[in-house]
């Protein structure tokens, strides 16, 4: 019963949210759902939960499945920290219809967290439309200039991936022995070569869009641009991790055989990828461009890792799930304060950040060192890990990889000394007194990036009892 919290809490606080007038209480009431939902998060990793089951859709044989292992406990608690993080350094932000913002990013939050615990899937399904149905109108009704065109594009890449996966769920059901959504009998499922494949291809793509990777990235960049900055936030901090989550939980599992077939193939685009981004970033002026571009930067790797099938490899990407997560929204939380209080995004117009606001700038400065995984960060024990795993399944392929360390210096750095030093510029000398909301939030991030860089041991207990269940040599 104590998982269903993390589908109660949030559905409760939107819907009480859509019902009252009142705006100004609906900042306290997203805040204090989000922080019932964090403390949730860490009892289910202290404390040994049971699964929650129940009948739901009986005639097809469907269950409602929760279960939180390892895996999902990381991603769980990375959603948990995320939400109120975002609703306490956004507060401030002007909004039209506030209560009904709030309460479709709580809807955007259970989905996440129905993704994440689900053991059924048809229920995994559900969740990870119910997680997108939101996001669709918090960015066509409080996005930018060019919110619908760019919306349209995106709901038509997740609409196709959904429908691809409900296909391959389809497909593997029909084959499992007992008829059953459940996990347990899709990795039962009896399936020739030729389905195996159809359904390697079908599950892929879906999870492909999601993270995105090349060539089915050209969503991410432009959605990010024009969506406000708190779902943003949402769409690169988590969202993006319900793809690298799939392919975890559902992919590899699932269709070992060709998912090993096509290892080479995936990891090839992933690389790609990897320095496709690099190198545009590198190109950016509009900060909030530079650090999408960089998100797909980290997330090719993270996907390259996986099809190693390297037990070291999936460990290490499982550490950086939380990590990149945790250090890029804190950038996106600078980038935030940045636009709100200066009024642009473009780093020409910027400068001098550091005599303005000098504890902006240390935040900053402490951010990007995460992001380029620097010793000691967190970001650095991730990418370890994951170059071994490639280094081991392919020394040049590895080689091709370290270059993004080089290039992530180039874009992040460029950035830093764009921003915090030289003259100050007339954007950054008109901005007000700090957040001091945000800072706090940037703050207690910062301590999470250095504790788990310092003691990454925290996360790995977490996730110890995963790799036993999953299909890695």
């Amino acid at each position: 019963m104590f998982l269903l919290l993390f589908l109660l809490i949030p559905i409760t606080a939107a819907i009480l949210l859509f019902a009252i007038k009142k705006e100004t209480a609906g900042n306290s009431i997203a805040i204090g759902a989000s922080l019932l939902t964090l403390l949730a998060a860490f009892v289910i990793i202290i404390n040994k939960t049971d699964n929650f089951d129940a009948v739901w859709l009986s005639s097809i044989n469907s269950r409602f499945l929760l279960q939180a292992d390892g895996l999902a406990k990381i991603l769980v608690l990375l959603t948990a920290i995320s939400f109120p993080a975002i609703f306490i350094a956004t507060g401030k932000n002007q909004l039209n219809n506030r209560n009904i913002f709030l309460g479709l990013m709580l809807l955007t939050q259970a989905g996440l967290m129905g993704v994440f615990l689900a053991g059924d899937a048809l229920l995994f399904y559900f969740f990870w439309e119910l997680a997108l149905i939101p996001v669709y109108f918090l960015c066509s009704i409080w996005g930018g200039e060019k919110r619908v065109a760019i919306t349209f594009k995106f709901f038509i890449y997740t609409f196709l991936g959904s429908l691809f996966m409900l296909i391959g769920i389809i497909l593997v059901y029909t084959n499992t022995p007992d008829h059953s959504f459940l996990i347990g009998s899709f990795k039962n499922a009896i399936l020739t070569n030729g389905q195996q494949l159809a359904a390697f291809a079908l599950f892929f793509t879906a999870f492909a869009i999601k993270m995105p990777i090349f060539p089915l990235h050209t969503w991410q960049p432009d959605a990010y641009e024009q969506s406000p900055t708190a779902v943003t936030m949402v769409l690169s901090a988590v969202m993006v991790k319900m793809g690298l989550y799939g392919v975890i939980r559902w992919l590899l599992p699932l269709f070992p055989a060709a998912s090993l077939s096509h290892a080479n193939f995936v990891i090839c685009l992933s690389i790609i990828g990897v320095l496709y981004a690099s190198f545009i970033a590198i190109r950016q002026d509009d900060v909030k461009r530079l650090i999408a571009y960089s998100s797909i930067a980290h997330i090719g790797l993270m996907s390259a890792a996986l099809f190693t099938f390297k037990s070291i490899g999936v460990q290490g990407v499982m550490i950086q799930l939380f990590s990149h997560g945790i250090n890029v929204l804190g950038l996106w939380i600078i980038a935030d304060i940045i636009e709100q209080q200066a009024g642009t995004r473009s780093m020409k117009a910027l400068g001098g950040l550091a005599k303005k606001q000098p504890t902006l700038a240390i935040l900053l400065v402490g951010f990007a060192f995460a992001n380029i995984a620097l010793p000691l960060t967190n970001a650095f024990v991730g990418e370890f890990l994951m170059f071994n795993a490639i280094f081991q399944f392919s020394p040049w392929m590895a080689a091709f990889a370290g270059v993004s360390v080089v290039l992530a210096a180039i874009y992040t750095l460029n950035m830093v000394q764009k921003i915090a030093y030289g003259e100050v510029s007339a954007a950054i000398n008109t901005m007000p007194a700090p957040n001091k909301n945000a800072q706090g939030v940037l703050i207690v991030l910062l301590v999470i990036v250095f504790i788990t860089g310092v003691y990454p041991q925290l996360l790995f207990n977490i996730s110890a009892d995963t790799l036993q269940q999953l299909f890695y040599k």
